[in-house]
């Protein structure tokens, strides 16, 4: 990990001090308080994807601090990066950035468009812009966000991505948040679109869906920091073990693949994540399976991270690795 970067001393603070001790909190009521969250903002890690002075190695490592000190937390800011990427340099720079970065304002995703198979979200070009049809079964944050960035499908299989307001009306609705075996503090809901009309000011970017899933890959790296997390806190319980080793590979691993690669080395995380939280489990002992303490917690958090934000090569890998035979 890039150690001697000032941000990343500070995440670790954060991490340590603030987040950890209430992660445990956090999961059995299912609340982040919004005080977490402030933090981040005031220490200036909400603007971390729109500035020159964190580089994408340290951006990962960041992630990956805030992951091993409470998942939920860092799942909510994570989601958040996605949009203030997409919002730089583009037509709504001027408007939204700068408190964007802040932390002001604050976003979530809706990516039902951008799912495997035929869209899950439409879009519909209309005179003045779009109109938006359908769903997006994972829309983390709600209630603690007050921007989505949506991205749905039109009749060309061109991928739209707007910003719009984060509320519901008759257009867009929500189910209450789902309850998930972990990240349940997360408030991830499902949103339901009913010919919503998106202006095209709104729209930050098109382009074909192809072209998207192509580079999507990249974002695996980014992402794939949250399995580091869990794997990094659940050494640092542990004490020094083989683990500690296997961790810094499956960081390198990461850091050097190329796109045909990559799924591989971010299976070979997840796998890595249940692996540590097992060993936790059983090096604990029986009180690791109360509700507050952190061995159940992290071996939550790891099979959840088996399957979030997933793709075909990634559950080839780990079916594979599973033991598993035949078409993934």
């Amino acid at each position: 990990m890039t150690s001697q970067h000032p941000a990343l001393a500070r995440a670790n603070e954060i991490a340590d001090t603030v987040l950890f001790p209430a992660a445990t909190t956090v999961d059995t009521t299912g609340h982040i308080p919004r005080a977490h969250l402030d933090l981040l903002a005031d220490a200036g890690f909400y603007g971390m994807s729109a500035g020159p002075d964190i580089d994408f190695p340290t951006a990962c490592a960041i992630t990956e601090t805030f992951a091993a000190g409470c998942l939920s937390t860092a799942f909510v800011w994570l989601q958040h990066q996605g949009v203030v990427r997409r919002v730089a340099g583009s037509s709504l720079a001027d408007e939204l950035l700068d408190d964007l970065r802040l932390g002001k304002q604050r976003g979530g995703v809706a990516l039902g468009g951008t799912l495997p198979g035929p869209p899950r979200l439409r879009a519909s070009a209309v005179p003045g812009g779009y109109q938006l049809t359908g769903e997006s079964p994972w829309v983390t944050g709600w209630g603690m966000i007050d921007l989505l960035l949506v991205m749905a499908r039109d009749e060309h299989d061109n991928l739209i991505s707007a910003v719009i307001d984060a509320r519901e009306s008759d257009a867009l609705t929500v189910t209450s948040p789902l309850r998930m075996i972990a990240t349940t503090a997360s408030s991830t809901v499902t949103a339901h679109f009913t010919d919503l009309f998106v202006p095209a000011e709104a729209v930050v970017d098109e382009q074909p869906y192809a072209e998207w899933a192509e580079r999507d890959a990249a974002g695996l790296r980014f992402n794939g920091s949250l399995a580091l997390g869990v794997t990094n806190r659940c050494t640092r319980l542990l004490g020094p073990t083989p683990l500690d080793a296997e961790l810094a590979a499956c960081r390198s691993r990461m850091d050097t693949a190329g796109p045909d690669d990559l799924p591989a080395a971010r299976a070979a995380a997840d796998e890595l994540a249940v692996r540590a939280s097992s060993m936790l489990l059983v090096r604990t002992g029986s009180r690791s399976i109360l509700l507050d303490e952190h061995p159940q917690r992290l071996a939550r958090e790891a099979l959840f991270l088996l399957v979030f934000s997933s793709r075909k090569g990634i559950r080839a890998a780990l079916l594979e690795t599973f033991g598993a035979r035949g078409d993934a």
